[in-house]
């Protein structure tokens, strides 16, 4: 029997998909990212009060549970860490609730050779496009980029519900260069779409250190000295997608 391991829960509104939402964060990242909001769920073996291991069955009674509390909409959220490190269990779980009405939103690094196995079971998929050079991505983060850009060309043709987020951060990816890159990449996925299959949006995410106290709690240096971007690069960000004919929310 299958389980997952995950390390915190909750509801949130339409900030992790559409209408009212429970909310998984699953153990275990492949990335590195200095600037990770979430440190706690890097380890996928780590202990912790906050810690619990869930067999597949239990947690679908969970959620079915839970199900009047999914309106306008609404429905579960599985992110991380990275929820796709546990992708043999997510695909069960999502394949299950889909038969049940609940719709099922992955948050994801889109790193994972695997992931268009989950597209037919989902409501929406948000994935990151932290940056669209994979030399840059992987001198970050730890991991190259080649399998995220095809990954999302593959949710792009099979008209998969696609938020693109992007965590802006300076020094890595706010530079016009930058933008131009994300903008083009962004409109090649937009045209690799189906006839009649809904846009895709993407969402600016600037740089915060909400994180940084969680990275000296579990005794990890905080290595990112000079991330924030200012309000009028963000601005700039977002009129260059625009520009390319992105769709840019603010959730």
């Amino acid at each position: 029997m299958r389980s997952v391991r995950l390390f915190a829960r909750g509801f949130n509104y339409s900030q992790d998909g559409p209408g009212n939402r429970l909310v998984y964060h699953l153990c275990g990242c492949n990335m590195r990212c200095p600037w990770c909001a979430n440190p706690e769920g890097l380890d996928p073996d780590r202990e912790g009060a906050d810690v619990r291991e869930v067999p597949v069955p239990a947690l679908l009674e969970e959620i079915r549970s839970c199900a009047p509390m999914f309106y306008d909409g609404g429905g579960v959220t599985f992110t991380g860490g990275e929820a796709t490190m546990q992708l043999d269990a997510l695909c069960e779980i999502a394949a299950a609730l889909q038969k049940d009405g609940i719709g099922v939103a992955v948050e994801t690094n889109a790193t994972h050779p695997r992931l268009p196995a989950l597209f037919p079971y989902l409501q929406l998929l948000i994935a990151d496009l932290k940056h669209p050079d994979s030399e840059t991505l992987a001198r970050f983060t730890g991991v190259r980029g080649e399998t995220v850009y095809e990954n999302l060309r593959r949710a792009a043709q099979a008209g998969v519900p696609l938020l693109v987020r992007i965590p802006a951060v300076h020094g890595f990816n706010d530079g016009k260069e930058d933008a131009a890159l994300i903008a083009a990449f962004l409109r090649e996925l937009n045209a690799l779409r189906p006839a009649g299959a809904e846009r895709i949006r993407a969402e600016l995410l600037p740089y915060h250190e909400y994180g940084r106290d969680k990275w000296e709690k579990l005794g990890l240096p905080y290595r990112v000295t000079d991330g924030f971007v200012a309000p009028e690069r963000i601005r700039a960000l977002e009129d260059t997608l625009r520009e390319a004919g992105v769709s840019v929310i603010h959730t």
